[in-house]
């Protein structure tokens, strides 16, 4: 049982001396992968020492209970630990998303409903940024189109992590975010007390880490610049600091405004325009991978309606994972971490069942 774990073992210490090599620490981006696969494999390494120490104390404990009837009533204990040990580990051999310890950048549009899904997009911005702030991520606005009322027909953030823990990246947790976010509920503008249904639409890119991974041709881009403008249209700065990059190839359009200057513009366009091609690239060799590899509740439809925020009820549900909750008030806080260990669940759940028929 578990054959492949020497493999890894081997591998945990060859990256382990890697790591001495101050040749590998002259190179930021080496560093960093090294260090992030170091630390997936000590998970493991620690799981197998764990399962193996359980077993071991399981054996002890039975030699001793046949002349000592007090031990034999520890065995149950030894037997659940040691089932313990033994799931973990096998969890953590799952094949794990290798952009896992990535940050995100992340998008939250406004969809059907007007004015009223443009004030939920401000809450579930709000939101994101509070369950970031609970795991001691930063946060970044690149981006931002303000609706009349206040809300936000469109922004874009930036995630950031500081874990080398592939398990505690944030891409690890945020990715299963992706997709449509139905909002009930009786909007501000609505005077007789109506219960309305808007949705929102949320995008989540893994954040490319160094710029040359992905390759652009300058030449296979557009740059167009203008004046910034605000809700409404009104000039809210008066030098055409606002950018806007259509990468020819793909047609994917990047716009930036937030920024007064046309160069910081420019970076954070490139920012998105990498972390989309890099998503585009993912999502061809997903289409082209077995059922085993690709997420099981993270598809490629965007459109799909992943979640439903019922404020009357205070009923939070995710239609994915069957996950449903009357904390509604607490998840629009941030108390999102029980939601996003459904979905993590759930896909190790299917692919541990796709892994078995593969056998």
């Amino acid at each position: 049982m578990f054959e492949q774990v020497e493999a890894l073992r081997d591998e945990h210490r060859r990256v382990e001396r890697e790591l001495s090599d101050p040749e590998v620490h002259a190179d930021a981006a080496r560093a960093k992968r090294v260090n992030r696969r170091y630390a997936e494999l000590s998970r493991i390494v620690k799981a197998h020492d764990d399962w193996i120490a359980a077993g071991e104390d399981l054996e002890t404990a039975r030699e001793f209970a046949r002349e000592d009837e007090s031990i034999a009533a520890e065995i149950p204990a030894l037997e659940e630990h040691l089932q313990q040990t033994q799931e973990k580990l096998r969890r953590l051999l799952i094949p794990r998303d290798p952009d896992d310890a990535r940050d995100v950048i992340m998008e939250i549009k406004a969809g059907e409903g007007g004015a009223e899904s443009a004030l939920f997009a401000a809450d579930l911005l709000r939101m994101y940024m509070q369950y970031a702030a609970s795991k001691g991520w930063k946060t970044e606005l690149l981006e931002r189109t303000e609706s009349d009322l206040g809300g936000y027909k469109d922004v874009q953030v930036a995630i950031k992590g500081s874990s080398t823990d592939p398990s505690q990246g944030v891409w690890a947790h945020l990715k299963y975010e992706g997709g449509v976010h139905r909002v009930q509920r009786v909007p501000a503008t609505e005077s007789q007390g109506r219960i309305h249904t808007s949705t929102t639409g949320v995008l989540v890119f893994p954040e490319v880490d160094e710029p040359d991974e992905i390759a652009i041709n300058q030449n296979d881009l557009k740059i167009d610049v203008f004046r910034s403008s605000g809700p409404g249209g009104q000039s809210v700065n008066t030098t055409d600091s606002a950018v806007r990059i259509t990468h020819l190839p793909t047609g994917i359009v990047v716009s930036m405004q937030n920024e007064k200057s046309q160069l910081q513009n420019r970076e954070a366009a490139m920012r998105v325009l990498r972390a989309r091609l890099l998503a585009k690239q993912q999502e061809e060799l997903e289409a082209a991978a077995s059922d085993a590899r690709r997420s099981q509740i993270r598809g490629m439809d965007r459109s799909e309606r992943i979640r439903t925020y019922n404020f009357p009820e205070n009923r939070i549900a995710d239609h994915r994972t069957g996950f449903k909750a009357y904390n509604l008030d607490q998840v629009m806080d941030g108390a999102l971490e029980p939601i996003i260990e459904s979905a993590i669940h759930a896909d190790e759940e299917a692919r541990l069942a796709a892994l078995g028929s593969e056998a």
